[in-house]
C-alpha cells in the first residue's frame, strides 16, 4: 500500500476514496465521515509513518544482531539461516 493511502486510512479509517498517481489534488472522497484531512495533515502523517518504519527496521536489526551474538554468528550467517 502506498504512503498516501496509509496516511488517509490512519487519519480517516472509515473513508473510501480514490486518487491518481498518489496526488493529493486528485483525491475523490466517496465516503467521508467529517472533514477531509488537509494536505498538510496527510503529509505530516506520511512523515510519521516513514519515521516509524525506520525505527521499526532499526529495532528489528538490533534484535537480529542480539540473537546472532547469542548464537555466536555474524548477522549475515543468521540471515542465511533465517532465509
Amino acid at each position: 500500500m502506498d504512503y498516501l493511502s496509509k496516511a488517509i486510512f490512519n487519519l480517516k479509517p472509515n473513508a473510501e476514496f480514490s486518487f491518481l498517481d498518489t496526488d493529493y489534488s486528485t483525491i475523490k472522497w466517496d465516503i467521508l465521515d467529517g472533514d477531509a484531512p488537509t494536505k498538510k495533515q496527510i503529509d505530516d502523517e506520511i512523515k510519521r509513518i516513514k519515521a516509524a518504519e525506520i525505527t521499526d527496521a532499526k529495532a528489528k536489526e538490533t534484535k537480529r544482531q542480539a540473537i546472532a551474538d547469542r548464537l555466536g554468528l555474524t548477522a549475515d550467517e543468521l540471515q542465511v539461516l533465517l532465509g
